[in-house]
């Protein structure tokens, strides 16, 4: 049962969360437009699709990577001005232990952090897929990296494909060739000058093909000059596509798939996918750790009151995001494991946390 000293923290912390992210919104989406402007004018948009596609999922995706900073933001502010106004040692002077005083800022942080698991894992990708769509149709036109040379990939266990260029306007490619495997041994191997897709399920037309097939010393040959066939093959236009940001696109259970897909496949390089993927997780948790820190930070009453809490906790979160993105250039590069890369600023500041929660004022 809440007692109503958690009601009025708990009341302080949502107010002052959410109103830090209202301003911290309307700037970013001022800032936004004002670099985007003359694109809106210049392409073939129109305002419905600006108004109702593209900034409600862009404030969406601000929300999902800032949240974390909003609450050390919000908790440092509003704890400070306790502090400032002898609340906090009343309310430790009338016998509430420090432990008793995080309860109901952890269970403000449980409902943000809740807020924030399903959004990395369910809205945000949601938005983004309409949000990225909307950017590469009207503002970044040529953010597509995929591979369109010399490209192999497994499509089943046993049959891989190779392709030596993909012209992604027709979705067609030349110098195509599919092998099939027993073991170690080629049992199978089709050539074709081109492969042209011809759409769901999957279907690809080979022109001018070779067909080889090898049974022990034994190998028939089949030669289509002038001729096409039609194959069924588990590799689509879309497998050839992969913008810089595709991964945020994505919700869990569809990244999960495609990273299992991927590793059947062959296919190296699926780093970016495996950070979203635990970064969702991470990102979360880390509201718990600055909450503590920014309580731990702020209840005490010093000299310089909130400005100095407030520059402190600016000046952490700096240094987490830095920390963060230092992390994550190593696990890109497969310097340090995935997993460890992106934990690794919680796991320090887990450390920072407990060592000023020993430190606070009790």
């Amino acid at each position: 049962m809440l007692k109503i000293l958690d009601k009025y923290i708990i009341n302080k912390f949502m107010s002052t969360f959410f109103f830090t992210v209202l301003i911290f919104t309307m700037i970013s989406v001022i800032i936004d437009f004002s670099e985007k402007v003359e694109k809106f004018i210049e392409e073939p948009v129109t305002k419905m699709e600006i108004l109702l596609d593209y900034y409600p999922n862009f404030i969406i995706f601000i929300h999902g990577l800032l949240w974390p900073l909003f609450t050390l933001i919000a908790v440092i502010f509003f704890t400070s001005r306790m502090a400032y106004n002898s609340e906090i040692i009343s309310i430790l002077n009338a016998g509430v232990s420090f432990r008793r005083l995080m309860q109901p800022y952890m269970l403000g942080a449980t409902f943000i952090a809740g807020l924030h698991l399903l959004g990395n894992h369910i809205l945000i990708p949601r938005g983004n897929n309409i949000r990225l769509d909307f950017e590469h149709k009207y503002i970044a036109k040529d953010r597509d990296i995929g591979k369109t040379r010399d490209v192999h990939m497994f499509v089943a266990p046993d049959t891989k494909i190779y392709i030596n260029f993909y012209r992604k306007r027709d979705s067609t490619a030349r110098n195509f060739r599919i092998e099939q495997f027993e073991g170690n041994q080629l049992v199978y191997m089709v050539k074709a000058s081109t492969a042209e897709w011809k759409g769901p399920p999957d279907k690809w037309r080979l022109n001018n093909y070779e067909i080889r097939t090898f049974r022990g010393e034994k190998e028939t040959f089949e030669i289509g000059r002038g001729k096409h066939i039609d194959t069924t093959l588990n590799v689509t236009p879309q497998d050839f596509v992969d913008y810089a940001d595709v991964q945020t696109m994505m919700t869990t259970p569809k990244l999960k798939r495609f990273i299992a897909l991927q590793r059947e496949r062959g296919s190296g390089n699926l780093e970016k996918y495996l950070i979203e993927l635990y970064r969702r997780t991470a990102e979360p948790f880390t509201i718990f750790i600055l909450t503590i820190i920014g309580v731990s930070i702020a209840a005490r009453k010093v000299r310089g009151g909130m400005g100095l809490h407030l520059a402190i906790g600016v000046g952490l979160g700096a240094i987490f995001i830095f920390l963060s993105r230092f992390s994550i250039v190593f696990a890109t590069g497969q310097s340090i494991p995935v997993m460890l890369g992106i934990w690794f600023p919680n796991i320090v500041f887990t450390v920072i946390a407990l060592y000023l929660v020993l430190r606070a004022q009790k």
